[in-house]
């Protein structure tokens, strides 16, 4: 069952809601309560869940629901390209976070729909909960997902509820958009989960139209949990050992390959840091694969820390720290670019062009850096190519929370002086790395003046450090 739209309770608004007024940008945001049981499942008896991705799930019981959905859609129908965007929300820091903003998913037309299906996401860690019902407890006080091995079903439920097959008559969270293409995204923690979904419950369900996977460590998570909470301990130091060690000893490595028999297009996409672990698990590009995997980059960047840091404050009240050294090459316009790619193909259009994968060497396997520090090979973003810093996935220090973000060190005036004669030469050079960027297919022609502009105040930043 479908209830809404919502409004009211003591906050206010919808929480994770974007900190701009979506109408702007010539869309509606609504949100809404889905309910009902929740298939659970189980690995098929006598099946291999090995290495090759090929799972087989069976029912096992069900599970009573009800949860939320955040919609974004363009308010004018003739600008809706006809594909909805269903995020699997992460809920690794206690609360959930997503992201539907974009100038992809706003420019391009899509409507997104960010989707509360993880325990988590409603009830918190059992400790302070950060959860929805915790948050808000007049609006979401009535929600309830008693345990993640719902969790696969509630996504499944929730692509037939926005999808073109979906029931008119009814409440719809599109309000009466033709759909015609419904494409699973999930990053990090929900990285793992989508595989999982990919490997195991998507040739049952047969729902989403196309995967795309962010940031993923290259392993699928459990399809039964129970009412426990799995997550990573942010604050443990991890020893002193270099980043491929550290992986390791964090349990962060692959393990699985995305099924290959698929009857859907699926793409991941990569920082350095999942390129790290997923070195043992890297497949090929196929007719219904992609991958890539960035050079420089890390897990969380410096720009998208600041985003959620204000979406914290405005929901939680405190402020929440931002590390200057941590990593500063936005990935966000790699997945407009994926996205923008996947969209088509799914559509019968080309497939997103093939990128080279980064290089490793020795045993184990390591990064191989430029002189500069920088990672070669891989998808070259214009920061990459014009760098500032040295860039990379290396932590500032040894605990998962730093782990996940890199660093930045910036390049002192004699490293400058010798790449770059002026502010004009770089960003000169810059834009002649965006423009390679864009006609390799990994940025948007629209994401170009942006990162420039961007470029400009960050070479500033820099030689006022090194001054």
């Amino acid at each position: 069952m479908i209830e809404g739209p919502v409004t009211g309770g003591a906050r206010g608004w919808a929480f994770g809601r974007p900190l701009f007024d979506l109408a702007g940008h010539g869309y509606v945001e609504e949100e809404f309560f889905l309910s009902g049981d929740a298939t659970t499942f189980q690995q098929a008896p006598g099946s291999d869940w090995g290495r090759d991705g090929r799972w087989q799930a069976q029912a096992k019981g069900s599970i009573p629901f009800k949860t939320r959905i955040l919609v974004y859609r363009p308010a004018d129908p003739a600008r809706f390209n006809g594909t909805v965007v269903v995020s699997w929300n992460n809920v690794t820091a206690g609360y959930e976070l997503f992201q539907g903003e974009s100038s992809e998913i706003l420019g391009g037309g899509y409507a997104f729909v960010g989707a509360t299906v993880q325990r988590v996401g409603v009830h918190g860690f059992p400790d302070n909960s950060q959860g929805l019902a915790a948050w808000d407890p007049q609006r979401y006080g009535t929600l309830s997902i008693p345990s993640d091995d719902a969790a696969y079903d509630i996504f499944t439920q929730v692509g037939r509820a926005v999808g073109p097959n979906r029931d008119h008559a009814g409440v719809d969270p599109l309000g009466g958009l033709q759909v015609r293409r419904v494409i699973g995204l999930g990053a990090s923690q929900s990285a793992g989960r989508l595989a999982t979904y990919a490997n195991a419950i998507q040739p049952l369900a047969r729902v989403y139209d196309g995967l795309l996977m962010q940031i993923y460590f290259g392993r699928g998570t459990l399809l039964e949990s129970g009412p426990g909470v799995v997550n990573l301990d942010m604050t443990a130091h991890l020893g002193e050992a270099d980043l491929g060690d550290l992986m390791r000893r964090t349990g962060l490595v692959g393990a699985n390959l995305i099924r290959d028999d698929l009857a859907i297009p699926v793409m991941v996409v990569n920082s350095e840091l999942e390129a790290i672990a997923c070195h043992n698990v890297r497949q090929p590009d196929t007719p219904r694969f992609r991958y890539w995997e960035s050079a420089g980059t890390s897990h969380v960047a410096h720009g998208i820390s600041l985003v959620r840091a204000a979406k914290y404050a405005r929901d939680f009240g405190p402020d929440l720290p931002v590390l200057e050294a941590m990593n500063r090459i936005p990935i966000t316009p790699l997945y407009d670019a994926a996205l923008h790619h996947l969209n088509r193909w799914i559509d019968g259009g080309a497939p997103p062009p093939s990128q080279p994968k980064i290089d490793f060497a020795g045993d184990p396997p390591d990064v191989v850096r430029d002189p500069l520090g920088i990672a070669t090979g891989g998808v070259r973003l214009p920061q990459a190519e014009a760098p500032l810093a040295r860039h990379s996935a290396i932590p500032l220090r040894n605990d998962i929370l730093h782990l996940l973000r890199g660093s930045s060190p910036p390049f002192g005036t004699a490293t400058l002086d010798r790449l770059y004669a002026e502010e004009a030469d770089y960003l000169a050079k810059f834009q002649g790395a965006a423009s390679r960027a864009v006609d390799a297919g990994v940025m948007l022609p629209r994401d170009v003046a942006p990162a420039i502009a961007e470029a400009s105040e960050e070479y500033r930043r820099v030689r006022s450090l090194a001054a």
